[in-house]
């Protein structure tokens, strides 16, 4: 239900951001940003019905950011990491493990690849650094559209389900990335940040537990994944030239 609020408010607040920043005049120069993050990668679905921060695995991001304008800035990224979770790890309602998750006794493991393209709408003005060693810092959201490929194996400990739940393979598709994070400038070039985003995907299929007997899976909900990480980046500058000087260099000499 959380997730559900926050990514419906999510382009509201872009909108809202993007208009209040229109009269936002031209920057003097642009940037980009080259880095790499770590972080963890997460699944919620049928073996883990909410986030659990035990079942997080390692990865890695690399990411491409340009400044269009004060507030956005375009970012092209790749990440690879691990998903797994375990019915063990479900607890009921008076302690234990759910009755369900007992029976299933069922685990998922795999790794997931994302490209994707994402939008980021900057509250601060973080990219003017006129004012040298000043530390500058922003919150962001943002929002894209992502392609997957998630390739995952699925085991059950109940030799009864076993026919039907032991299963392993891959699947691509497309997702929704939305998030927030925080970009901390920490010289002219060289700039930390921080990041949690959610991704969400239109299958039922990430841990392939979405077409067995309803009385032992729930076919309604979809699955999601998680990246949260933190990365580091080096910034390169573009100045740009005024139409006067762009079309009599001469004036340049």
């Amino acid at each position: 239900m959380t997730i559900a609020r926050f990514s419906s408010a999510l382009p509201a607040s872009l909108l809202v951001g993007s208009a209040f920043f229109l009269a936002t005049p031209a920057l003097a120069q642009h940037t980009s940003e080259l880095g790499i993050g770590i972080g963890a990668t997460n699944y919620k679905g049928e073996l883990s019905p909410q986030l659990q921060w035990q079942n997080s695995r390692p990865a890695l991001n690399i990411f491409y950011r340009y400044d269009v304008s004060a507030p956005v800035t375009l970012r092209g990224g790749f990440i690879i990491g691990g998903l797994r979770a375990n019915d063990a790890n479900v607890g009921g309602v008076t302690g234990g493990v759910s009755p369900l998750q007992g029976y299933r006794q069922t685990r998922m493991y795999g790794t997931v690849l994302e490209f994707s393209g994402i939008v980021e709408y900057n509250f601060l003005d973080y990219h003017l650094r006129q004012e040298q060693h000043r530390t500058r810092f922003t919150p962001y959201l943002f929002g894209g559209l992502a392609g997957y490929y998630v390739n995952t194996t699925t085991e059950s400990q109940n030799v009864a389900l076993q026919p039907n739940f032991n299963r392993s393979g891959g699947r691509a598709g497309i997702s929704i990335p939305a998030g927030a994070g925080i970009k901390l400038a920490v010289s002219e070039h060289i700039n930390l940040g921080l990041e949690m985003g959610v991704r969400k995907t239109f299958t039922d299929q990430l841990d392939h537990l979405g077409d067995q007997d309803p009385l032992y899976v729930n076919s309604h909900d979809q699955d999601w994944y998680y990246y949260s990480g933190i990365s580091v980046s080096y910034t390169f500058y573009k100045i740009l030239c005024p139409p006067t000087y762009k079309h009599n260099k001469r004036l340049l000499e």
